[in-house]
């Protein structure tokens, strides 16, 4: 220890816990520090991870570039020959869209159907790997419906529902159209509880009969090399190429403002949480503050043997580092083991309180989802350790001005 720099021996020795009020003041910052680093790893690991699982549901059941004109899609054969001949473009399918009810033994919803070319769709979406039950067999009157409306509603292959589309409130002369009865050939589960219980599908010829559209969609899906870059140059070649009111728009910009949104909380709860950081760095100020009253006689015989203002003002910023330092590791230590068994722990918690903490049907997710990225990690730590290191800065300050004289006079 007595090869260390002076200033490092001195800041670490007067770090040693000993049975005093500065030295309790010291552990409850440390601790302060502590925890804000826990709380804010984990709050940060579980909205990222809300992000990520979120994109990734989002690129599941959606494809990355979308070109619909607001209204109906003529001649897509043409439209979908242009889009494959884009560069980074892999493969494209045309999709119809709408909202209808359906009736199950006197229960009615009124999830979006959508009409798909199950060959095609495959290739520009994951649908199929999400199929759970069954298969995406859509030929002829068939339907995949979501497990959580499947789960509701009490249906299982093979049932029978009934659909009730616009074109039922449409007449034609004395002729009046009756809902078409589909049967149920798969049930999917995506993850998402909005696309499984508000979401079937169902063949392209299918849906266009019920809603009347003959040849005609209402958009094409592409996907490409790369869902980020490759998507957005996708899309802005396009936009060039097509005639309005055709507009080609990646899967980001169709979720912006939920993405946007979750990137905003992000953000909000890291400033909001940091100040745990900023009250355990005053708490460090108040000790060192303390700790330099009390020291005044010893600053006053280092400086009178030759010891500069510089290395007094090192010892205690050196304290208020070391402080940070310790609290943070700790911080990150708990932080991490919390993150590990986040799900366990949010069980074992709904079980004792007999509270269900995270409702799937609200947050989208049977999981808390939590990833933690390094550049997250070293922003934490790095301004934990920050925070603390200037809350020294006023003592150390205060203490480096000391004259010895003064420092020595009533002693």
């Amino acid at each position: 220890m007595t090869r260390l720099p002076f200033e490092l021996f001195l800041g670490l020795r007067y770090l040693k816990p000993k049975r005093t009020f500065v030295s309790l003041i010291t552990l409850i910052s440390l601790s302060g520090v502590a925890i804000g680093v826990w709380v804010l790893i984990v709050v940060i690991a579980v909205m990222s991870g809300f992000d990520r699982e979120l994109r990734e549901k989002l690129m599941g059941m959606h494809a990355h570039v979308t070109v619909t004109s607001g209204g109906l899609v003529e001649h897509s054969d043409k439209l979908l020959q242009t889009a494959l001949a884009t560069p980074h473009v892999k493969a494209a399918s045309p999709f119809a869209i709408g909202t209808v009810m359906i009736e199950f033994e006197r229960r009615r919803a009124t999830p979006y159907l959508k009409g798909i070319n199950p060959q095609l769709e495959v290739t520009v979406s994951q649908l199929a790997t999400y199929i759970k039950e069954g298969s995406l067999d859509l030929a002829g009157d068939k339907v995949v419906v979501g497990r959580e409306l499947a789960s509701q509603y009490g249906i299982f292959l093979g049932d029978k529902i009934l659909v009730y589309s616009p074109r039922n409130l449409e007449k034609k002369g004395e002729e009046v159209y009756l809902p078409m009865e589909l049967t149920v050939t798969g049930i999917f589960e995506s993850g998402m509880y909005e696309y499984d219980v508000g979401l079937i599908f169902t063949s392209l010829e299918t849906a266009q009969e019920l809603y009347s559209l003959g040849n005609a969609v209402h958009g094409i899906e592409i996907r490409t090399d790369d869902p980020l870059d490759g998507a957005r140059t996708v899309a802005d070649v396009l936009n060039k190429k097509l005639a309005r009111p055709l507009r080609a728009q990646t899967w980001a910009e169709l979720n912006r403002r939920l993405l946007g949104a979750i990137q905003v909380e992000k953000t909000t709860m890291f400033f909001i949480l940091i100040l745990v950081t900023v009250v355990a760095a005053f708490c460090i100020m108040c000790t060192l503050i303390t700790f330099a009253v009390q020291k005044t006689r010893e600053i006053g015989v280092i400086k009178s043997l030759g010891g500069s203002s510089s290395k007094i003002l090192r010892i205690f910023l050196l304290q208020g580092f070391f402080v940070g330092v310790v609290g943070t590791a700790v911080g990150v230590a708990l932080g991490l083991l919390t993150i590990e068994n986040i799900n366990v722990i949010r069980s074992f918690l709904s079980h004792v309180l007999g509270v269900e903490l995270f409702p799937s049907d609200i947050y989208n997710f049977t999981q808390i989802p939590a990833y933690l990225t390094m550049r997250d990690l070293l922003v934490i730590g790095v301004s934990a350790v920050g925070i603390c290191t200037l809350g020294g800065v006023l003592p150390a300050w205060w203490a480096s001005r000391l004259e010895p004289v003064e420092a020595l006079r009533y002693e």
